[in-house]
């Protein structure tokens, strides 16, 4: 008997995320997922009486492909997904992983010469299609998470089946004032950082483009990041958990990053002269996600949150970075995580993870559950 809750989820994808209409193609990838989730999404495509074309993927093949990649190989790979993204309408991802360290042994350089390469279907993907990605629980994430495999399954379903169209309307203010707002200030323990978001403008995420998801997001305006940002959560990048990462910044470059991996964080910076530049900043309110477990699509959701994320930015919120990397790293500002305060224009808008002025207290968490 098929779970009750994969019906549901595939509904929430459809419908409300990519909100596919009759006679849509819309490219389905599935990593690792279980047959039988990829059945109701199948049919749940078909009720709207829109086209699946389904790609299944296994992590285990694409580290071994990327592992022993050519520049050759990669712009082939790239020519032929191009091609496939650009008669799509929408794309629906669902990546499960039996080990989120699966890419840990592939050369970093390998890594940086695939990603860079394949940078225009994602681009494409991004900009030109109606989009959303999310995780499928396994018992690595449960584990992540400290958490049993059951209860891990039941949080999962909770968080990425929620009231979305609920927190689409809560979070309307914050978007307004991320629009209009010009210097940013954020102050944490080892952090104390300044830029402008000026003229860049904002994107609220409510479920459209991430499952689970609760964030809006800006940038900053390329050059104007000064000051130093001290994250206190695991992050995970091309298949390597780093800790303890602070980042210096001097007119928007990095320039001194250390961190558990020193050495592997820096290679990726310099993958290409964009790493080092800030492609996004984000805060995240989800009531339900309240700890990390090195899962991105979760933790930079956590509530209490922000991310600032090295690398590429999005068109929609543009500053005019390009790269081949868009890392998000997060740092949690409730207080059992050290606190925090950000400040837009001198007014306080968020302190120790709770919003203040009063057109931003339905984001708080005891208003959104």
């Amino acid at each position: 008997m098929t779970d009750p809750r994969f019906a549901k989820l595939a509904k929430v994808l459809v419908e409300y995320s990519t909100r596919l209409k009759r006679g849509e193609k819309v490219l389905v990838e599935l990593f690792d997922v279980p047959d039988e989730f990829s059945v109701e999404l199948i049919r749940a495509v078909r009720a709207a009486g829109a086209i699946p074309i389904i790609e299944t993927r296994h992590s285990r093949l694409m580290r071994e492909l990327i592992r022993e990649s050519t520049p050759h190989h990669a712009a082939l790979v790239r020519d032929l997904e191009l091609f496939r993204i650009k008669k799509m309408d929408a794309y629906i991802a669902v990546r499960g992983a039996f080990n989120a360290n699966e890419n840990a042994d592939v050369p970093s350089e390998r890594m940086a010469m695939y990603t860079r390469t394949l940078r225009p279907v994602l681009n494409h993907r991004i900009n030109h299609t109606r989009w959303v990605v999310l995780r499928w629980p396994t018992a690595s994430m449960a584990q992540a998470a400290n958490m049993s495999t059951e209860a891990f399954e039941d949080f999962y379903f909770q968080v990425c089946t929620m009231d979305y169209g609920r927190m689409a309307k809560a979070m309307q203010p914050l978007v307004r004032r991320m629009k209009t707002a010009d210097r940013v200030q954020i102050k944490s323990p080892g952090t104390d950082l300044t830029f402008s978001i000026k003229g860049i403008g904002a994107k609220g995420c409510e479920g459209r483009l991430n499952i689970p998801d609760g964030e809006v997001f800006s940038c900053p305006v390329k050059n104007s990041v000064n000051g130093v940002i001290q994250f206190n959560t695991p992050t995970i990048y091309s298949g390597k958990r780093f800790e303890n990462v602070r980042l210096e910044f001097k007119q928007g470059k990095i320039v001194n990053a250390t961190g558990s991996d020193t050495k592997r964080l820096n290679e990726i910076l310099d993958t290409d002269a964009g790493a080092r530049y800030v492609g996004e900043f984000a805060l995240g309110f989800n009531p339900y996600i309240l700890n990390p477990m090195c899962d991105i699509l979760f933790d930079e959701k956590i509530a209490g949150s922000l991310h600032f994320t090295p690398g590429q930015a999005y068109e929609i919120a543009d500053n005019g970075n390009r790269s081949a990397v868009h890392w998000d790293m997060v740092l949690i500002q409730r207080p059992e995580w050290g606190g925090g305060e950000i400040w837009f224009d001198g007014e306080l808008i968020r302190k120790d993870g709770l919003f203040v002025p009063n057109d931003l207290q339905g984001l708080n968490p005891e208003n959104l559950k």
